[in-house]
Protein backbone atom coordinates (compact mmCIF):
# COMPACT_ATOMS: atom_id res chain seq x y z
CA UNK A 1 0.00 0.00 0.00
CA UNK A 2 1.23 3.33 -1.22
CA UNK A 3 0.96 6.60 1.44
CA UNK A 4 2.15 10.14 1.61
CA UNK A 5 1.91 9.89 5.14
CA UNK A 6 3.00 6.59 7.30
CA UNK A 7 1.09 7.54 9.98
CA UNK A 8 -2.44 7.80 8.04
CA UNK A 9 -0.72 4.57 6.14
CA UNK A 10 -0.02 2.49 9.19
CA UNK A 11 -3.85 3.29 10.54
CA UNK A 12 -5.25 1.92 7.17
CA UNK A 13 -2.98 -0.77 7.47
CA UNK A 14 -4.63 -1.12 11.17
CA UNK A 15 -8.19 -0.86 10.07
CA UNK A 16 -8.22 -3.75 7.39
CA UNK A 17 -5.70 -6.39 9.58
CA UNK A 18 -8.62 -5.85 12.11
CA UNK A 19 -11.42 -7.09 9.33
CA UNK A 20 -8.68 -9.58 7.99
CA UNK A 21 -6.32 -10.72 10.48
CA UNK A 22 -4.37 -12.75 7.86
CA UNK A 23 -3.84 -9.99 5.64
CA UNK A 24 -0.29 -9.62 4.15
CA UNK A 25 0.22 -5.80 4.08
CA UNK A 26 3.54 -3.61 3.62
CA UNK A 27 3.63 0.32 3.55
CA UNK A 28 5.25 2.11 0.65
CA UNK A 29 5.77 5.75 1.72
CA UNK A 30 5.55 7.72 -1.68
CA UNK A 31 4.76 11.05 -2.42
CA UNK A 32 3.69 12.40 -5.26
CA UNK A 33 4.20 15.86 -5.27
CA UNK A 34 7.81 14.95 -4.98
CA UNK A 35 9.50 12.94 -8.42
CA UNK A 36 11.98 12.07 -5.89
CA UNK A 37 10.53 10.17 -3.75
CA UNK A 38 8.40 7.80 -6.58
CA UNK A 39 11.39 7.21 -7.67
CA UNK A 40 12.76 6.15 -4.93
CA UNK A 41 9.65 3.78 -3.85
CA UNK A 42 9.76 2.33 -7.46
CA UNK A 43 13.30 1.28 -6.71
CA UNK A 44 12.67 0.42 -3.33
CA UNK A 45 9.89 -2.04 -4.15
CA UNK A 46 11.90 -3.58 -7.01
CA UNK A 47 14.50 -4.43 -4.55
CA UNK A 48 12.43 -6.01 -2.16
CA UNK A 49 10.01 -8.10 -4.53
CA UNK A 50 10.04 -10.51 -7.23
CA UNK A 51 6.64 -10.38 -8.80
CA UNK A 52 4.06 -7.85 -9.47
CA UNK A 53 0.00 -8.63 -10.68
CA UNK A 54 -1.36 -5.95 -10.26
CA UNK A 55 -0.81 -1.86 -10.37
CA UNK A 56 -4.06 0.20 -9.09
CA UNK A 57 -3.07 4.39 -9.78
CA UNK A 58 -5.74 6.06 -7.60
CA UNK A 59 -3.94 8.82 -6.08
CA UNK A 60 -5.41 11.72 -6.80
CA UNK A 61 -6.29 15.56 -5.76
CA UNK A 62 -9.24 17.85 -7.59
CA UNK A 63 -10.27 21.26 -7.80
CA UNK A 64 -6.76 22.69 -5.74
CA UNK A 65 -6.15 26.50 -6.66
CA UNK A 66 -3.06 27.10 -8.92
CA UNK A 67 0.37 25.59 -7.38
CA UNK A 68 3.42 24.42 -8.50
CA UNK A 69 5.15 21.59 -7.20
CA UNK A 70 9.15 21.45 -6.40
CA UNK A 71 10.04 19.76 -9.89
CA UNK A 72 7.69 22.16 -11.33
CA UNK A 73 4.76 21.14 -12.54
CA UNK A 74 1.46 22.25 -11.72
CA UNK A 75 0.22 20.10 -8.73
CA UNK A 76 -2.89 18.18 -10.34
CA UNK A 77 -1.22 17.89 -13.45
CA UNK A 78 2.17 16.04 -11.44
CA UNK A 79 -0.31 13.99 -9.01
CA UNK A 80 -2.82 12.87 -10.67
CA UNK A 81 -0.65 12.33 -14.23
CA UNK A 82 2.93 12.65 -14.36
CA UNK A 83 4.08 10.92 -10.81
CA UNK A 84 1.91 8.00 -12.05
CA UNK A 85 3.47 7.13 -15.53
CA UNK A 86 7.08 7.44 -13.63
CA UNK A 87 6.01 5.40 -11.35
CA UNK A 88 4.51 2.98 -13.66
CA UNK A 89 7.34 3.32 -15.92
CA UNK A 90 9.58 2.00 -13.43
CA UNK A 91 7.18 -1.33 -12.86
CA UNK A 92 6.60 -2.19 -16.13
CA UNK A 93 9.82 -4.95 -16.76
CA UNK A 94 8.92 -6.33 -13.42
CA UNK A 95 5.12 -6.40 -14.18
CA UNK A 96 6.35 -7.94 -18.09
CA UNK A 97 8.46 -10.51 -16.10
CA UNK A 98 5.25 -11.80 -14.16
CA UNK A 99 3.43 -11.89 -16.92
CA UNK A 100 5.39 -14.19 -19.09
CA UNK A 101 4.83 -17.58 -17.49
CA UNK A 102 1.21 -16.84 -16.45
CA UNK A 103 -2.00 -17.04 -18.27
CA UNK A 104 -3.85 -14.38 -20.25
CA UNK A 105 -4.66 -11.57 -17.49
CA UNK A 106 -2.61 -12.39 -14.77
CA UNK A 107 -1.19 -8.59 -14.70
CA UNK A 108 -3.07 -5.71 -14.94
CA UNK A 109 -2.92 -2.19 -14.29
CA UNK A 110 -5.68 0.09 -13.75
CA UNK A 111 -5.79 4.38 -13.70
CA UNK A 112 -7.99 6.24 -12.11
CA UNK A 113 -9.24 8.35 -14.46
CA UNK A 114 -12.68 10.46 -13.94
CA UNK A 115 -15.76 11.94 -15.97
CA UNK A 116 -14.16 14.92 -14.71
CA UNK A 117 -11.87 14.57 -17.60
CA UNK A 118 -14.59 16.20 -19.80
CA UNK A 119 -13.77 19.79 -18.39
CA UNK A 120 -10.48 19.50 -20.11
CA UNK A 121 -9.09 21.85 -22.59
CA UNK A 122 -10.60 22.05 -25.91
CA UNK A 123 -7.55 21.26 -27.44
CA UNK A 124 -7.60 18.52 -24.91
CA UNK A 125 -3.76 18.53 -23.98
CA UNK A 126 -2.38 22.14 -23.50
CA UNK A 127 0.92 21.23 -24.93
CA UNK A 128 1.78 25.27 -25.22
CA UNK A 129 1.41 25.59 -21.63
CA UNK A 130 0.84 22.62 -19.21
CA UNK A 131 0.20 24.28 -15.91
CA UNK A 132 -2.62 26.34 -17.46
CA UNK A 133 -2.22 28.93 -15.48
CA UNK A 134 -4.87 31.47 -16.80
CA UNK A 135 -7.42 28.18 -17.07
CA UNK A 136 -9.77 27.08 -14.27
CA UNK A 137 -9.10 24.60 -11.70
CA UNK A 138 -11.63 22.48 -13.20
CA UNK A 139 -9.58 22.48 -16.52
CA UNK A 140 -6.44 21.81 -14.98
CA UNK A 141 -8.13 19.15 -12.96
CA UNK A 142 -9.44 17.34 -16.67
CA UNK A 143 -6.51 17.68 -18.50
CA UNK A 144 -4.80 15.53 -16.06
CA UNK A 145 -7.48 12.87 -15.91
CA UNK A 146 -8.00 13.30 -19.43
CA UNK A 147 -3.88 12.00 -19.56
CA UNK A 148 -4.71 9.19 -17.59
CA UNK A 149 -7.43 7.53 -20.15
CA UNK A 150 -4.47 8.22 -22.52
CA UNK A 151 -1.86 6.94 -20.76
CA UNK A 152 -3.92 3.60 -20.42
CA UNK A 153 -4.48 3.62 -24.27
CA UNK A 154 -0.83 4.00 -24.93
CA UNK A 155 0.12 1.16 -22.53
CA UNK A 156 -2.86 -0.96 -24.05
CA UNK A 157 -1.42 -0.59 -27.37
CA UNK A 158 2.24 -1.38 -26.57
CA UNK A 159 1.64 -4.49 -23.87
CA UNK A 160 -2.00 -5.22 -24.24
CA UNK A 161 -3.78 -8.61 -26.12
CA UNK A 162 -2.78 -8.50 -29.57
CA UNK A 163 0.17 -6.35 -29.19
CA UNK A 164 4.08 -7.06 -29.85
CA UNK A 165 4.93 -7.52 -26.44
CA UNK A 166 1.77 -10.09 -26.04
CA UNK A 167 2.45 -11.78 -29.79
CA UNK A 168 6.59 -12.19 -29.18
CA UNK A 169 5.63 -13.55 -25.28
CA UNK A 170 7.40 -10.67 -23.54
CA UNK A 171 4.40 -10.39 -21.38
CA UNK A 172 1.05 -9.03 -21.38
CA UNK A 173 -0.81 -6.78 -19.45
CA UNK A 174 -4.27 -6.42 -19.26
CA UNK A 175 -5.50 -2.28 -18.48
CA UNK A 176 -8.14 0.15 -17.62
CA UNK A 177 -8.91 3.50 -16.91
CA UNK A 178 -11.98 3.72 -14.76
CA UNK A 179 -14.63 6.46 -13.19
CA UNK A 180 -15.29 5.25 -10.08
CA UNK A 181 -18.22 7.74 -9.77
CA UNK A 182 -18.81 10.32 -7.17
CA UNK A 183 -17.43 9.00 -3.92
CA UNK A 184 -17.70 10.14 -0.43
CA UNK A 185 -13.59 10.74 0.41
CA UNK A 186 -11.60 13.85 1.76
CA UNK A 187 -10.88 14.47 -2.17
CA UNK A 188 -14.37 16.14 -2.28
CA UNK A 189 -13.06 18.83 0.39
CA UNK A 190 -11.40 20.60 -2.24
CA UNK A 191 -14.44 20.92 -4.30
CA UNK A 192 -16.14 22.71 -1.10
CA UNK A 193 -13.47 24.87 -0.72
CA UNK A 194 -13.30 25.79 -4.10
CA UNK A 195 -15.77 28.59 -3.81
CA UNK A 196 -18.32 27.58 -7.14
CA UNK A 197 -21.77 27.98 -5.90
CA UNK A 198 -22.79 26.37 -9.20
CA UNK A 199 -20.54 22.94 -8.55
CA UNK A 200 -21.25 22.78 -4.80
CA UNK A 201 -25.22 23.09 -5.56
CA UNK A 202 -25.05 20.23 -8.07
CA UNK A 203 -22.97 18.29 -5.80
CA UNK A 204 -25.54 18.89 -2.92
CA UNK A 205 -28.29 17.91 -5.45
CA UNK A 206 -26.60 14.41 -6.61
CA UNK A 207 -25.93 13.58 -2.86
CA UNK A 208 -29.71 14.12 -2.21
CA UNK A 209 -30.92 12.14 -5.37
CA UNK A 210 -27.97 9.06 -3.50
CA UNK A 211 -25.53 9.67 -6.77
CA UNK A 212 -22.36 9.27 -3.86
CA UNK A 213 -21.24 6.16 -2.71
CA UNK A 214 -19.29 5.00 -0.04
CA UNK A 215 -15.65 4.64 0.10
CA UNK A 216 -15.82 1.16 -0.20
CA UNK A 217 -18.61 0.80 -3.20
CA UNK A 218 -16.15 3.32 -4.89
CA UNK A 219 -12.98 0.92 -4.84
CA UNK A 220 -15.45 -1.82 -6.95
CA UNK A 221 -14.85 -0.39 -10.33
CA UNK A 222 -11.38 -0.57 -9.86
CA UNK A 223 -11.27 -3.84 -8.02
CA UNK A 224 -13.21 -5.09 -10.90
CA UNK A 225 -10.72 -3.85 -14.04
CA UNK A 226 -7.18 -5.37 -11.42
CA UNK A 227 -8.90 -8.72 -9.62
CA UNK A 228 -12.29 -9.61 -11.39
CA UNK A 229 -12.16 -12.88 -13.77
CA UNK A 230 -14.73 -11.79 -15.61
CA UNK A 231 -12.91 -8.92 -17.66
CA UNK A 232 -12.24 -9.64 -20.96
CA UNK A 233 -8.91 -9.43 -22.85
CA UNK A 234 -11.18 -7.19 -25.54
CA UNK A 235 -12.00 -4.84 -22.59
CA UNK A 236 -8.26 -3.97 -22.12
CA UNK A 237 -7.50 -0.69 -23.29
CA UNK A 238 -10.83 0.95 -22.07
CA UNK A 239 -12.65 3.80 -20.50
CA UNK A 240 -14.69 2.02 -17.23
CA UNK A 241 -17.39 4.21 -15.42
CA UNK A 242 -18.77 3.00 -12.80
CA UNK A 243 -19.55 -0.95 -12.44
CA UNK A 244 -22.86 -2.04 -12.24
CA UNK A 245 -24.40 1.58 -11.09
CA UNK A 246 -27.03 3.69 -12.84
CA UNK A 247 -27.29 7.59 -13.30
CA UNK A 248 -23.51 8.44 -14.12
CA UNK A 249 -21.74 9.96 -17.05
CA UNK A 250 -21.05 7.35 -20.21
CA UNK A 251 -19.12 8.98 -22.75
CA UNK A 252 -15.47 9.71 -23.33
CA UNK A 253 -14.34 12.97 -24.78
CA UNK A 254 -13.52 13.13 -28.32
CA UNK A 255 -9.81 13.83 -27.22
CA UNK A 256 -9.76 10.32 -25.06
CA UNK A 257 -10.16 8.65 -28.09
CA UNK A 258 -7.64 10.44 -30.13
CA UNK A 259 -5.08 7.85 -31.24
CA UNK A 260 -2.65 10.82 -32.38
CA UNK A 261 -2.82 12.82 -29.66
CA UNK A 262 -1.97 9.87 -26.91
CA UNK A 263 1.10 9.39 -29.15
CA UNK A 264 2.50 13.06 -28.65
CA UNK A 265 1.33 12.71 -25.06
CA UNK A 266 3.42 9.67 -23.99
CA UNK A 267 6.07 11.56 -26.56
CA UNK A 268 6.35 14.42 -24.75
CA UNK A 269 6.33 12.63 -21.34
CA UNK A 270 8.88 10.29 -21.89
CA UNK A 271 11.11 12.67 -23.39
CA UNK A 272 10.46 15.57 -20.50
CA UNK A 273 11.14 12.58 -18.00
CA UNK A 274 14.41 11.85 -19.35
CA UNK A 275 15.56 15.15 -19.87
CA UNK A 276 14.73 15.22 -15.75
CA UNK A 277 16.52 11.91 -14.98
CA UNK A 278 13.35 10.70 -13.49
CA UNK A 279 13.83 7.82 -16.35
CA UNK A 280 16.15 6.06 -17.97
Amino acid sequence: MCARSPEKGKEAIENIMKMHPFAKIDLLEMDLMDLASVVAAAKHFLAIETALHGLVNNAGIMATPFKMTKDNYETQWQTNYLSHWVFTEHLLPLMRQTAKSLPPGSVRIVNLSSSGHLSAPKIGINFEDLSLKDGSTYQRYGQSKLANILHTKTLHKRYGPGSPSARDGKGEIWLLSVHPGLVETNLGESIAESGSMIVNGVFSVFRKLGFFSNADEGSWTSLYGVANWDMKAEQSGDYFEVHRRFGEPRWQSAAAKDAKLAERLDEWTREEMKKQGWVS
